[in-house]
């Protein structure tokens, strides 16, 4: 199978290193709008570098994971459904709910799949998780609560192509709630502050977050962000029910420094320090999906129409950090335009 990754920064070198060792992907070919950049990782990989794009699909590609820039997300797809490619990208899939939507139409009007990176999908808590809960474990579900704090913040230049934090942050948080519940948003209500440096508000945006989520059946999610967690790395998710619960996220490596004086579990020494430590099996297992699906012997599990739906609980949050008032999914789905539920 001959993979193309377009994008070779950061997540993309990451990328580009799993797919190497899924065995069924025997040659790799990346691109990067920065030529010397990706020539530079195919060099450390020993993989091949495309002179551009275009020349890329040239060569006849199985499938391609994008990595690029947000900005630049929905183009690419299009792209790569013009070449009749079957693709992977990372979330999100646009910065807006207009860009998301010309995709998911596209994308339901033809044959080509896609595949939307949320990873937490692959994680082993989160899928431990959904199932105690849809098996009946747990009871009837009456909170829901997570987290994602990174340790330190990212680029100051990242900021304003970022969609704002809860658009690049929480939206896994809001993805992996409807997956793992299998109801709806119906409100939220959000807030946002700014305790660190000044770039986050200089870019539009807040360096910490919270949000009460509401269910189309009365469950309670509480949903916070932060970018600096000076513990570590930490994410995680509370899932209780009526009979029992389970929390994602309370391992060994979990960045809870305990105030009790007595303690039975061990504190960890050596928590995570990014996304990409804390998910590094989800990412290995989500990749090796997506060879599945590039070859025809799966649906995408995770398509742009699911994507979408996580982006409408974003944008009410943002909304209602904006206005200090509650908002409604209703409210936002009218002002974006007709479409239909992801499943």
């Amino acid at each position: 199978m001959k993979i193309g990754l377009i994008g070779t920064g950061r997540i993309g070198a990451f990328h580009a290193r799993t797919l190497q060792r899924i065995p069924s992907v025997s040659d790799l070919v990346v691109a990067d709008a920065d030529t010397v950049r990706a020539v530079a990782l195919a060099d450390t990989l020993g993989v091949r570098a495309a002179a551009g794009i275009p020349e890329m699909y040239a060569e006849g590609l199985d499938g391609v994971v994008i990595t690029a820039a947000t900005s630049a997300h929905a183009a690419l797809i299009h792209q790569a459904l013009d070449a009749g490619v079957p693709v992977f990208c990372e979330k999100p899939v646009a910065l807006d709910v207009a860009g998301t939507l010309g995709v998911v139409e596209r994308t339901r009007a033809g044959s080509v799949p896609v595949q939307i990176g949320f990873q937490r999908r692959f994680d082993a808590g989160y899928r431990a998780a959904r199932e105690a809960l849809r098996s009946g474990e747990l009871g009837w579900l009456h909170t829901l609560r997570a987290c994602t704090s990174d340790r330190t913040p990212p680029p100051a230049a990242f900021i304003p192509t970022s969609g704002g934090l809860f658009r690049d942050c929480s939206i896994h948080d809001f993805d992996i709630l409807r997956w793992l519940t299998g109801r709806e948003v119906v409100s939220v209500y959000a807030q946002g502050a700014n305790r660190g440096a000044p770039f986050f508000a200089d870019g539009d945006d807040v360096d910490t977050c919270a949000a009460l989520l509401r269910f189309d059946d009365d469950t309670l999610a509480t949903v916070t962000a932060t970018r600096y967690n000076g513990a570590g790395h930490d994410v995680r998710l509370e899932v209780c029910g009526s009979e029992g619960a389970r929390f994602v996220g309370l391992d060994d490596r979990a960045p809870l420094p305990s105030a009790e004086p007595k303690l039975s579990w061990r504190r960890a020494t050596d928590p995570y320090d990014s996304f990409m430590e804390r998910f590094h099996d989800a990412y290995v297992t989500e990749l090796g999906r997506f060879t599945e699906v590039a070859a025809g012997r799966t649906p995408s599990p995770c398509t742009p129409a699911d994507a979408l739906e996580a982006l409408y609980v974003a944008e009410a949050c943002e909304r209602s950090r904006r206005t200090g008032a509650p908002v409604t999914l209703a409210e936002v789905r009218d002002t974006a335009g007709p479409t239909t539920s992801g499943g």
